[in-house]
């Protein structure tokens, strides 16, 4: 999508850069390539620095392929979560329906956007008239019940599911150097 929002975008039909020096662009280096990947996982998920290097570091002490599991830690957030059911219409949408208590993990309010969900558990609304946003796509390792108004994790996602356009090999090499 373009900076602005729209398909006509003045910076994505203009032939060079904006300002005076625009003409003027070089190519990324490996590093700004690497450091434009970080941030843009960053954006996606609505997090900060220091949150994504808990998540990277927690990724690494894994046995399996650190890529996989660092965007699977991401995926797992309650927030991301209750936007992928489709009980959200955006990643900060569902940050603030957390915030203010209407979202219930295992029967208990919680007011924490980042918390790790793990396999088996039953998010609903603490109110029963709660909206369910049918536009989004829901993958296969949440099992979602609209007429009860109920998610369950079923299994953790695995990375052909996760469909951000994410390259986590970047972002690995990123933080390795």
């Amino acid at each position: 999508m373009p900076i602005c929002g729209r398909d006509n975008c003045p910076v994505k039909t203009r032939m060079s850069a904006p300002g005076q020096h625009g003409a003027f662009r070089r190519r990324l280096s490996e590093y700004g390539l690497q450091l434009r990947e970080k941030q843009k996982a960053k954006r996606v998920y609505g997090i900060r620095e220091r949150q994504f290097q808990r998540y990277f570091k927690e990724a690494l002490r894994s046995k399996e392929k650190t890529g996989e599991i660092l965007l699977q830690l991401l995926e797992r957030r309650l927030d991301n979560v209750l936007y992928r059911a489709g009980f959200a219409s955006s990643r900060p949408h569902a940050r603030q329906m957390i915030g203010h208590g209407l979202v219930r993990l295992n029967g208990r309010r919680v007011t924490i956007p980042s918390l790790l969900v793990a396999v088996g558990d039953k998010i609903t609304f603490a109110k029963k008239d709660a909206v369910i946003y049918d536009e989004v796509v829901r993958p296969s390792w949440i099992k979602v019940k609209k007429e009860d108004r109920i998610a369950q994790i079923a299994a953790f996602p695995a990375r052909e599911e996760i469909g951000a356009e994410i390259n986590e090999k970047m972002v690995i090499e990123y933080y390795s150097r």
